[in-house]
């Protein structure tokens, strides 16, 4: 062939090629309805679904005609305990339980109103579960959720480097409205609850949190009226030039209220546009961002205008969170909405501000009537049109994990993908299930596209499961091929719809205008970029970005406080030492941020800080060794300021050099273990919670034979865990060292007879070494888990679909010639230490500071604002006793950290420890991977364990056998 009808060839094919794939393209359908159409979405396959749905509720009486008349309940006339009549009203507990007898004109839905004042508490949101005749009517009526108020507790202030202090959020106590709704967002409406003619009784039990009940009303279902509607009750009126032409600017960060601490005024550096704007200071400029992001939060300004007439509202505002998302809001003015449209303003996708006038669809600006004087606006997060589409996702993934779990029982984790499991033969049902499930997750993927306007990576994630289901519906040998794949496409469906359930926005301001003002469009060109990141470049080389808050020169008489854990952290840290323990005690404090490593460097250097914190106890007493920290016991009040803590979190942070035993740091934070568990999925096979290690064991027939299994920490590569084969030793009556540190006691009875137990467990019962116990947690694979207690801020934020399906409870004990339960768990937490000085002014100010930082007071405020920062994933897990109680756990969950912390042990560490760790971890695997006899190994590594201590103690100058 010669070259030009070569090329002439490949001219061809590559056109082909080309028009081909533009065919594909137009072939990928606008939306998925022909794969749906037709077909009952409605109905579960039986065995397969959420029971006590919301929606399942409500369909019962959807043929019922709409309630006309508002049913006011008589307060007073109560039943039940805890509850007390005040001048307010009935003030509920936090144990309460209170019925209402109600008589009802007609029977039907109503919306529950409730007038309510908070008292003077733990901070937290209040929550109820609300029963009728009873019963409580659907899941979502036992966790409602009603915010607190909260508002700066001061002026802004500035720092000595010109840097904003923003103020503390100081709750404020005043009477509130608020309907009984989905926590969730799903439900964007009030709750509807069914309610027969006559006498009902209505019953209000207490979840969290004491409250006064001023009123409680049952009303027709809300209505908003149209803009049309709105506009024809407030006629044109003649307004003076000035009204026509009035325009008042509210900064967004001059919010007068909010529903949550987290909602504070916020920096941003990023954009010459946001006002006020800096680039070499902290100016508070703007609010919202991350945390402002769950529906029902919501912020609050105040503005007023000259004379009665109508208005423009514009809002700068910024989507930069979630290309291909709308991110919603309900908007309130003085306390109500005024019209429908207002109930979900959509804000897109932009990474510049961007001034929104709030319009209709054709981009016609609403006029809202004001009367002359001062008013409200709210805006408050919703989740809007998407909210139903996001309730189908969770119900989904509810089943999608049910089905999972059912074709788990027959085919193990890792199925043979060439064996003839006969799935439709022997679970038609979860084929059915399958065949349902993927037409919804279609519709679901239209639902995306429809509101959002584009195909978005959140969407794909439906359709790749929906297309997945189709296929194994098609060709269920395809199952075995995929199993793997087809429940991380259902971790990946989870992970989506969390991100798409995120709403975050940022305000800058908010104008209210007359009809003739104008309102100044934003838009960043060129050279207002070019000057911006110039300046922020040139601000990087003098601006030290690692010392917080008021800096203070060596010539002053200055703490030098070194923080490791993060800026966050460091932040709220700074903040707290400027306006509460420098205001008070005049001790002048620099903070910085470091790194865990520069520590020792600057320290030898004799460069180091004056007190670190949040360190581990290890750093405690290796410094001791080399006695680089000061001996706290040293100090008059050691045991006061040490009241608060248990001794097993003191245990680490104590050395003995045989002359002296001391205490070398003040415990942070403490963490040990729980057991979670999946109470669907142990209801589902009919099993208790167990109580005792025995107990655990009895049920993993039940619980495997499922298919399904149970987690316990295995010491793996990257952290060498043995708390809990230290916890085994401890509850048979061990130690790890003996009375002076010499020995280690893992060679005992107690100590072989726990290492026995803890590697049975792997070798005997088939406990698996590596794993994901969150992702299988979720997906129930592991419906039992031992845990650290910070497991529960993972599992809130990236488990929402299981909310309420999950809880968690003791540690596992061992059960004693008594009868009763030793629940002992290992113990171990953060610190902060003092370095050694001698100064002994330094060391009276060092003192103080940290008794101060330890203290009930800045451990509560450290662990809410935290948690006001970066939501429930930062739960402060506080060593004090005093402060855990006043932190946001529920009154359920606070019994069982209490119990279980009351029962723990700390790991000593001593010289030479390093090698506990390590060997025992070597012996674990040794006979989990090789089968070696647990005895002979364990008795093997302690004497290398004791070989290494002896060489330590020797290099420290201690006394060795």
């Amino acid at each position: 062939m010669s070259r030009k009808w070569r090329n002439i060839l490949i001219g061809v094919l590559a056109a082909a090629l080309i028009v081909t794939g533009i065919w594909l393209l137009s072939r990928s359908p606008d939306d998925f309805s022909g794969k749906y159409a037709g077909a009952d979405l409605s109905t579960d396959v039986t065995g397969i679904g959420r029971n006590n749905t919301y929606a399942a509720y409500t369909a019962q009486y959807a043929d019922l005609p709409a309630v006309k008349e508002e049913v006011q309940v008589d307060l007073a006339a109560f039943e039940g305990q805890g509850g007390e009549t005040c001048p307010e009203g009935v003030l509920t507990g936090d144990e309460s339980e209170l019925t209402w007898k109600v008589s009802i004109p007609q029977a039907g839905l109503y919306n529950i109103r409730l007038d309510y004042l908070t008292v003077e508490s733990r901070g937290i949101d209040i929550e109820r579960e609300i029963a009728i005749n009873g019963e409580v009517p659907f899941s979502g009526a036992s966790t409602l959720c009603f915010s607190r108020l909260w508002t700066d507790a001061g002026e802004v202030r500035k720092d000595n480097q010109g840097n904003d202090i923003r103020p503390s959020q100081v709750e404020r106590f005043e009477k509130q409205t608020a309907y009984c709704t989905d926590d969730m967002g799903y439900q964007t409406a009030p709750y509807a609850f069914y309610f027969n003619e006559g006498e009902n009784e209505l019953t209000i039990r207490a979840v969290n949190e004491p409250v006064i009940l001023c009123g409680i009303t049952l009303t027709p279902i809300v209505q908003f009226p149209t803009y049309a509607e709105y506009s024809a009750e407030h006629p044109d009126a003649a307004m003076s030039d000035e009204g026509k032409n009035y325009s008042q600017t509210v900064q967004g960060e001059a919010a007068s209220l909010r529903s949550a601490p987290s909602l504070y005024a916020r920096y941003d550096r990023s954009s010459s546009l946001t006002v006020p704007y800096s680039v070499n200071n902290t100016i508070l400029n703007y609010i919202g961002g991350d945390p402002w992001t769950h529906p029902g939060e919501w912020i609050q300004w105040d503005f007023e205008v000259p004379e009665d007439g109508y208005y423009n509202i514009s809002v700068k505002a910024r989507q930069m969170y979630q290309r291909g998302a709308l991110s919603s809001r309900t908007v309130y003015i003085d306390g109500e909405v005024p019209f429908e449209d207002l109930e979900a303003v959509t804000f897109a996708y932009n990474t510049s501000w961007e001034m929104r006038t709030l319009s209709d669809k054709e981009g016609n600006p609403f006029r809202f009537w004001l009367k002359k004087g001062s008013h409200t606006i709210r805006m408050e997060v919703t989740l809007g049109e998407m909210g139903p589409i996001l309730r189908e996702v969770e119900d989904s993934i509810f089943r999608l994990n049910q089905i999972y779990r059912k074709l788990l029982v027959l085919t193990g984790v890792n199925p043979d993908r060439f064996r003839d499991y006969n799935l439709a033969g022997i679970y038609p049902e979860a084929i059915e299930a399958m065949d349902l499930e993927s037409k919804r997750l279609y519709k679901i993927v239209d639902g995306i596209v429809a509101t959002t306007g584009e195909k978005s990576d959140r969407a794909a994630a439906a359709q790749t499961l929906a297309t997945q289901l189709e296929t194994f519906v098609e060709s269920n040998e395809r199952i075995t091929e995929s199993f793997a794949n087809f429940k991380d496409n259902i971790t990946s469906l989870g992970t989506a719809m969390q991100n798409m359930s995120e709403s975050k926005l940022d305000v800058d301001l908010i104008m209210i205008t007359g009809e003739n003002a104008s309102v100044p469009q934003v838009h960043e060109n060129v050279f207002q970029s070019i000057g911006h990141e110039l300046r922020s470049c040139a601000s990087s080389f003098f601006v030290d970005y690692n010392s917080l808050g008021d800096k203070y020169d060596d010539t002053d008489d200055v703490l030098e406080i070194w923080i490791t854990t993060g800026r966050d952290q460091s932040t709220v840290l700074k903040t707290m030492v400027d306006d509460t323990f420098t205001a008070k005690t005049g001790i002048k404090v620099n903070v910085k941020l470091v790194q865990v490593d520069a520590i020792l460097p600057a320290v030898v250097a004799g460069n180091g800080p004056d007190i670190v914190l949040s360190v581990s106890g290890w750093f405690a007493v290796n410094y001791a060794m080399r006695h680089a920290v000061e001996d706290l016991t040293q100090f008059a009040d050691f045991e006061e300021v040490t009241k608060p803590f248990y001794d097993s979190i003191l245990e680490p942070l104590t050395y003995n050099d045989s002359k002296h035993k001391g205490i070398y740091g003040l415990p942070e934070t403490q963490n040990f273990p729980l057991l979670f568990y999946r109470s669907d999925v142990m209801e589902e096979m009919e099993l208790p919670i167990p109580q005792t290690w025995d107990e655990l064991i009895a049920e993993l027939p039940t619980i495997q034979g499922n298919s399904l299994t149970v987690a316990v920490n295995f010491p793996d590569i990257a952290v060498a865990d043995i708390s809990i084969l230290d916890s085994m030793i401890y509850q048979n009556g061990g130690y790890i060292y003996d009375e002076e540190a010499k020995h280690t006691l893992v060679d005992s009875e107690a100590g072989v007879a726990a290492f026995k137990q803890y590697t049975s467990l792997y070798n005997d019962y088939g406990l698996p070494v590596v794993f994901d116990f969150v992702s299988r947690f979720r997906s129930g694979e592991m419906p039992l888990g031992v845990a650290s207690y910070a497991t529960y801020n993972t599992l809130m934020v990236s488990a929402p679909e299981i909310r309420g399906l999950w809880d968690f409870t003791l540690f596992p004990g061992t059960l004693q010639e008594d009868g009763t339960i030793d629940r002992t768990a290992q113990t171990d937490g953060l610190c902060c230490m003092m370095i050694a000085t001698d100064d002994e002014k330094v060391k009276q100010n060092a003192w103080e500071f940290m008794k101060w930082w330890v203290s009930a007071d800045s451990q509560v405020r450290f662990g809410r604002e935290m948690e006001s920062v970066l939501g429930a994933s930062a739960r402060y897990q506080t060593a004090n006793t005093d402060a855990l109680r006043q932190l946001a756990w529920s009154n359920k969950q606070l019994k069982v950290l209490e119990e279980q912390m009351a029962n723990t042990r700390g790991f000593p560490e001593i010289a030479g420890g390093y090698s506990t760790t390590r060997h025992i971890t070597n012996a674990i695997r040794r006979v989990i991977n090789t089968k070696e006899d647990p005895r002979e190994t364990i008795l093997n590594y302690a004497r290398t364990i004791n070989e290494e201590i002896k060489i330590k103690r020797r290099e420290f100058n201690l006394p060795v056998d």
